[in-house]
């Protein structure tokens, strides 16, 4: 199809009053000759006619780009939105399946359409507990707009991408990555940290995943935390950096046993499992290449309640082959905070970025006034909960294989679990 430019130039001139009248006009047809006729208005027919042509070749052009407007909205409509099913509720202001469930049906990750909740506990033997009760109530108010379902079983099968939010207990993970790939269908998958109880099951998650050509996307979302991210670009042009990592829980004592029960795996391969993963991905610390431990025991404590040993709070420094430092503080009643502390070579505290920001906080508070049944660290770090959300739903929408920019992968997640294993028992030997 030609292309064709069109160059309209109007000659005007202007009169003392402001207005504007063409500088010539057509002869009259009643005093024009033929020959005058074929001199004068030749240029004119000659014009119309071009007119005409391009007239056409416009129409061309547009009925062409409504077409392809129309293919492109039509892909949009396909890719736009993920099938999404969460896989592990949990209890109702408590469980991290729950709060992402929420932010979906509010409608807050554009990309993502939870259309599904597989809970088997609350939907089978767990109904007539008080946390079953709490959840049969917000079942009560929003199963007009999505399924609640006790087994995968009983999914309808999916029309496109559907995306697993697995966000159960971390001991039934292995089998249930297997399960929403081949009884839910899932063709992506969004793991809750630290996706397995040990490195060796994970691994096996990890061959597994990419056999069937399933992208697995971990639930650490501190990777792409604004307050990382600023911290990070100040450590970058600091010569000697060292950056210190702090994320605090707000646990009262009397709970601390029932938290030691509900994160059985562990301080560090639960809540301090985001700062390892940190320092996997930004630092380049592995298991292996661990060379100094430093614990600060005047800022640590462990604990043995209800047969079972764990950390309440915890300092360390690790030092790798390569000369990186980088120090973690995880205290479970220390608040509802996460911070990132750069300091110089001389050990000058240069920046500190803080999770909420002065911005949020007052925000954060707020909520924890008005819900305060719900965990203050959902409110903390809710922002970044519907992001990571959103990404990883408009990547499978969008057909295109690996995590999206700045998610952590699955490996990276064998590499933290792999420095829990490695420094639970160091760390644990200094302090009992």
């Amino acid at each position: 199809m030609r292309s064709v430019s069109i160059l309209l130039a109007i000659g005007v001139a202007v009169t003392p009053t402001g207005a504007f009248k063409p500088i010539s006009s057509a002869p009259r047809r009643l005093v024009v000759s033929p020959a005058a006729k074929k001199e004068v208005w030749a240029p004119w027919d000659d014009a119309l006619d071009g007119l005409s042509e391009m007239s056409d070749c416009l129409m061309d052009q547009l009925k062409d780009f409504a077409r392809a407007l129309d293919k492109k909205k039509s892909k949009l409509s396909k890719s736009a939105v993920t099938d999404v099913v969460v896989v592990g509720c949990g209890c109702p202001q408590k469980g991290m399946g729950w709060f992402h469930s929420v932010q979906m049906l509010n409608n807050e990750c554009p990309s993502a359409k939870l259309n599904n909740i597989v809970e088997p506990w609350f939907l089978g033997g767990g109904a007539d507990s008080e946390a079953g009760v709490a959840f049969a109530a917000f079942k009560d108010e929003y199963e007009k707009e999505c399924g609640f379902h006790a087994s995968l079983d009983t999914l309808p099968p999916p029309s496109g991408p559907r995306m697993a939010l697995i966000a159960g207990r971390t001991a039934d993970n292995p089998k249930l990555l297997r399960d929403v790939v081949e009884v839910g269908g899932c063709t992506h998958v969004m793991l809750e940290k630290p996706g397995a109880p040990t490195v060796e099951e994970l691994e096996g998650m990890s061959a597994y995943a990419k056999k069937k050509s399933v992208d697995v996307y971990m639930g650490y979302n501190k990777n792409i935390a604004k307050y990382i991210t600023k911290a990070r670009e100040v450590e970058a042009k600091t010569n000697g950096a060292k950056t210190k990592l702090v994320t605090l829980n707000a646990y009262k004592r009397e709970e601390l046993e029932e938290c030691f029960e509900r994160n059985a795996e562990g301080m560090l391969k639960n809540m301090a499992i985001h700062e390892l993963a940190l320092a996997a991905t930004f630092y380049g610390v592995r298991a292996d290449n661990i060379v100094s431990v430093i614990v600060n025991k005047a800022n640590s404590e462990c604990l043995t309640l209800g047969g079972r040993t764990d950390f309440v709070k915890v300092e360390f420094t690790i030092t790798t082959s390569k000369g990186t430092s980088i120090t973690i503080f995880a205290d479970r009643c220390g608040g509802a905070e996460a911070m990132a502390i750069v300091s110089d070579a001389e050990g000058n505290e240069v920046f500190t970025s803080t999770l909420p920001d002065e911005e949020l906080k007052a925000e954060v508070e707020q909520k924890m006034i008005d819900f305060p049944d719900v965990m203050p660290y959902f409110w903390q770090q809710e922002a970044d909960y519907r992001a990571l959300k959103e990404r990883c739903a408009a990547q499978a929408g969008s057909g295109k294989a690996g995590a999206p920019e700045g998610v952590a992968t699955i490996e990276i997640a064998v590499e933290a679990l792999k420095i829990a294993e490695y420094l639970t028992p160091i760390l644990q030997k200094e302090l009992l």
